[in-house]
């Protein structure tokens, strides 16, 4: 058996065996949780399967917890912890919690006094930090860029600043089918003094993590159309 407490439970990135990104203990914990709080209820039931194919999903619960969930709807998943059971969050890819719905429901289980525990797993923005060469130290990961190009400049523009006099690296994301845009805009608008890293794919079969002066990446933007993509910045 396994101590009672929300246990935080790391999805593969991309299309690989599960032995080559997550630790076997993993799968044995994930096999004694029969409660979970999932971002997409069919894409956590394939990754159950693929964790353990003797698990009986039909025996699961699945709570659903995305951007469509309401705020009240979300303290009444943790019951079963509170009734003495462990519960399971994943969420699509990567680390729950980071970057991801799942944050929510861990606030609420740590302002209840509730046991958390976050599993060993991948996360793209720390292993796009780690292989960018850029400062680890100090570094912020600021999501999505704003839609609007004016907000967008003004954004692009605090963080060139944040660079600059703090020595602080910026990690974002986009929407994968503006990747190509947002690459060519950066190249446009940072100066040449920054530096720029395109991790896409990672722990995939086609992972890239290249740095390189935005300037030199003018003209030379590798097609990131509907690919996984972290972009960092630094100096």
């Amino acid at each position: 058996m396994i101590e009672t407490a929300l246990y935080l439970i790391p999805v593969e990135l991309s299309d690989v065996g599960l032995d080559q990104v997550l630790p076997s203990g993993n799968i044995k914990i994930v096999s004694h949780i029969k409660h979970f709080i999932v971002e997409n209820v069919r894409s956590a039931r394939r990754f159950l399967k693929r964790c353990d194919r003797d698990i009986d999903i039909d025996s699961l619960t699945f709570a659903e917890l995305n951007r469509h969930t309401h705020p009240e709807d979300i303290a009444p998943m943790l019951s079963p912890l509170e009734n003495g059971e462990p519960v399971g969050v994943i969420s699509e890819a990567g680390c729950p919690a980071i970057a991801d719905p799942g944050a929510d429901v861990v606030a609420i289980a740590q302002r209840k006094g509730l046991k958390v525990i976050p599993l060993v797993g991948p996360s793209s923005i720390l292993m796009g930090l780690m292989a960018s060469g850029f400062n680890g130290q100090s570094f912020a990961f600021v999501g999505y860029l704003p839609i609007d190009a004016a907000e967008r400049a003004r954004r692009l523009k605090e963080m060139e600043h944040r660079i600059l006099h703090e020595n602080q690296t910026q990690i974002f994301i986009e929407t994968p089918y503006r990747n190509n845009a947002l690459a060519a805009e950066l190249c446009k608008l940072m100066p040449a003094s920054i530096k720029l890293c395109i991790a896409t794919d990672i722990t995939g079969p086609s992972q890239s993590i290249v740095t390189r002066g935005v300037k030199q990446w003018a003209g030379h933007l590798p097609n990131l159309h509907k690919v996984p993509t972290i972009f960092l910045l630094y100096k």
